[in-house]
């Protein structure tokens, strides 16, 4: 069973998010539940999710989901600006909200993190050997 498209090409802060995924070494996006993904061999971030608050699904269409270094994921889980996603908060993965206000440089920081957790030996000496990373 397919899912329904859940988002919009032309939104603003996914034009944005896939602009800095698509820039490191060899990513590629799909479509994947119905929401844009990001990978390599595996998936490093995810545009859009949710989570389960008091039994109730929360839909988070504008959000970044990205799997944490694991030396940085006990501070972004105490960051209340965080959240985890449902299905993939046990794996590693940590959400946040995008909006107007979002900080870009935190953002693309996020994306390279998530990036070398997941992504082969080869890409990421590609991504250290970049002179405009």
């Amino acid at each position: 069973m397919s899912h329904p498209q859940m988002f919009d090409d032309d939104d603003a802060l996914l034009v944005r998010v896939r602009a800095l995924a698509l820039a490191l070494p060899e990513a590629e996006e799909k479509v994947s539940h119905g929401r844009p993904t990001f990978f390599t061999r595996r998936v490093f971030a995810h545009y859009g999710g949710s989570q389960r608050i008091d039994g109730e699904w929360v839909r988070h269409d504008h959000a970044l989901l990205i799997r944490a270094d694991p030396t940085d994921e006990p501070a972004l889980r105490q960051d209340p600006r965080f959240w985890e996603p449902a299905y993939l908060a046990p794996y590693g993965w940590i959400a946040i909200d995008l909006d107007e206000d979002t900080d870009w440089t935190e953002v693309t920081e996020l994306l390279d993190a998530s990036y070398r957790v997941t992504a082969l030996r080869r890409q990421v000496r590609l991504l250290d050997e970049r002179t405009d990373h």
